[in-house]
């Protein structure tokens, strides 16, 4: 397990680029970040060139926008979900949830980052391959993965957008269009497992409303009631397990 942490971290750190032009890279390849040149009473002055701002700038965008293209968006969604529909508050914490979901998109990922590790990283390590090829190479199996997931409804939709068409193969599609495409299917399918989910705390909160309202107690709120229920149900069914496995199992391969 200790060999295989550095080669994730490795995949991970090449996929960062995956959102960089080659052109970017071409462009300031070779040209300084920093300058320095005589000041006007005899010393030095320091400029920073835009190339270094831009860089620093897109550090800071990276983490949510790789994000947006692995499976974590599905998961926190419908995590989030689930305890909006048991009606549990703040419990588990935003803290909880996002770490459950940060791993099981690490486990959900780990594949993909093998082959980004076998094709890319590797072959760039050994300088069997240059930069621009072996980003190339990692960009094919995340590539692969998005294209999966997406609906073609909505790659045509941001395909419209962007003023593209007459795609022949899935490789025509350009990156952004796929990103955002594959974003907003993400949302659709989070949003309909959410619906499911919803549905058997949805019976429970009515049978309770409905008994109360039978028994003439109007005071007592349903929530108070069906809480344990709810709670009780989702424990008896090793709700978390089943909804762990069910998420990994929504994702096609």
């Amino acid at each position: 397990m200790g060999a295989r942490r550095p080669r994730l971290g490795k995949g991970l750190l090449l996929l960062l680029c995956l959102l960089m032009p080659v052109s970017v890279w071409a462009e300031t390849k070779g040209l300084p970040m920093m300058s320095v040149g005589p000041g006007a009473k005899g010393g030095q002055e320091y400029s920073v060139s835009i190339q270094l701002l831009a860089i620093m700038t897109m550090l800071t965008l990276l983490p949510a926008i790789l994000l947006g293209m692995t499976a974590f968006p599905r998961i926190i969604i419908v995590l989030a979900l689930l305890r909006t529909a048991l009606g549990t508050g703040q419990t588990p914490s935003n803290q909880i949830l996002l770490s459950a979901a940060l791993f099981l998109t690490l486990f959900i990922m780990y594949p993909i980052m093998e082959k980004v590790h076998e094709q890319a990283v590797v072959p760039y390590m050994e300088e069997t391959l240059a930069f621009e090829p072996a980003l190339a190479k990692a960009a094919e199996p995340m590539r692969a993965f998005m294209l999966a997931q997406t609906r073609e409804d909505d790659i045509a939709l941001f395909a419209g957008i962007a003023k593209l068409d007459n795609f022949q193969t899935p490789a025509d599609v350009p990156f952004p269009v796929l990103a955002a495409a594959f974003l907003t299917s993400e949302l659709k399918t989070a949003f309909q497992i959410g619906f499911l989910l919803f549905i058997p705390f949805v019976v429970i909160d009515l049978v309770v409303a409905s008994v109360l309202m039978a028994m003439g107690m109007m005071m007592l709120s349903p929530m108070i009631v069906s809480l344990p229920f709810k709670i009780m149900l989702f424990v008896l069914v090793d709700g978390w397990a089943l909804l762990m496995g069910s998420l990994a199992a929504s994702f096609q391969s």
